[in-house]
């Protein structure tokens, strides 16, 4: 069975991104190790590194993954900025090291006024940098897919092909695939046909193999919108029965599927518990329309 978790809050301190997870009965779980939204963080401490890893381990979490800061770009033509988001990133890589955790999740960066091929090369060499500064590393870092907004790159497969083929390193490396982002980019997930004809692009293009992780998210705008606005399980344009075929699919059986859907309703009402709620009804055949087995 596939193993569900949402992105929980740090607030108060990282510990209580596990103490959150392990309330709502998640099997997995992503945090920010640092304010998404600044440059700078704290050092970790000791003993902050040591109870975060003692609990993360009697919480019995699995696939214990962290997502980098908005606001560095690896494909960046500005060579002050790269070299700022290059450092940036490896303190990202070296606290999700010391904290124990499987996963760190990225964007790809944006080309802005440059040829995304030229963008996607410095991304490739970005990596290589890193990688060699910080050896031995178990964490593995997963490119996630986009949804094309503004000049961001990872809406198409073949960027995330360019660069897990480019870098000397694959192995330190995969893919996280957000559905929201994909369904924005243009790759259909609904009806049957379409899933299919989705999953097979990837497998020809990357390889279903480099998938370590789904962001399961539902999308305000409609396919093709390039448009990131993330929506409740099967309240967005992408519908129930997609995420019924997922969650069903024995290709993905054991791989973490992560929420990032709001985390409240119109009325302040807390959605983490009912979206995690709905992903487990979709496991259940007789939930929906029973999705045809695509093995």
């Amino acid at each position: 069975m596939p193993v569900f978790g949402v992105h929980t809050s740090t607030a108060g301190g990282l510990v209580n991104a596990v103490r959150e997870a392990t309330k709502l009965g998640c099997e997995t779980f992503q945090m920010f190790t640092k304010n998404a939204n600044q440059w700078q963080a704290k050092p970790l401490q000791d003993s902050e590194i040591a109870q975060f890893r003692r609990e993360l381990h009697e919480s019995g979490l699995r696939f214990p993954t962290a997502h980098d800061s908005y606001l560095i770009n690896l494909a960046s033509a500005d060579d002050a900025l790269r070299e700022k988001s290059i450092a940036a990133f490896r303190v990202e890589y070296q606290r999700a090291e010391a904290l124990g955790l499987q996963y760190l999740v990225m964007h790809p960066g944006a080309a802005l006024k440059s040829p995304e091929d030229e963008a996607l090369a410095r991304v490739v060499e970005s990596f290589d940098r890193i990688h060699s500064e910080c050896p031995d590393f178990r964490v593995q870092i997963l490119v996630e897919t986009t949804a094309g907004q503004g000049s961001t790159l990872g809406y198409r497969f073949e960027h995330l092909a360019t660069i897990l083929g480019g870098v000397r390193e694959p192995q330190r490396m995969g893919v996280c695939l957000d559905t929201c982002h994909v369904f924005a980019a243009g790759y259909a997930l609904e009806p049957q046909a379409a899933y299919d004809a989705t999953f097979a692009e990837f497998d020809r293009v990357i390889g279903l193999s480099w998938i370590r992780l789904f962001h399961v998210n539902d999308s305000v705008k409609p396919l093709g919108s390039r448009v990131d606005r993330h929506a409740a399980i099967g309240q967005g344009a992408i519908g129930l029965a997609a995420f019924q075929r997922l969650v069903r699919d024995p290709r993905f059986t054991d791989l973490p599927m992560i929420l990032e859907t709001p985390k409240t309703g119109d009325d302040d009402q807390a959605m983490d518990p009912i979206n995690l709620q709905t992903l487990r009804n979709c496991r259940i055949e007789g939930s929906g329309d029973s999705p045809r087995d695509p093995g």
